[in-house]
């Protein structure tokens, strides 16, 4: 896993082989193996738009499969 700086994950789990671009913010979300996050993405602060791209449940945590670039 790499987070770049600027960065910022909280209340998350997140595998081996994520990477996580400079300024991303990252909040309650599970992030699966070898993920790319690009810079500046944000997951876990707006539920629609996080319910448009990936598996959100009920009590809001964020599911990102493995292997998805953003």
């Amino acid at each position: 896993m790499r987070v770049n700086s600027f960065s910022s994950v909280s209340e998350s789990i997140i595998f081996d082989g994520v990477e996580i671009g400079r300024h991303a913010r990252i909040r309650r979300a599970i992030i699966d193996k070898n993920v790319i996050v690009p810079p500046g993405t944000e997951i876990g602060y707006d539920e629609d738009e996080d319910r448009r791209r990936f598996t959100v449940s009920e009590s809001g945590v964020v599911v990102v499969p493995k292997g998805m670039v953003l």
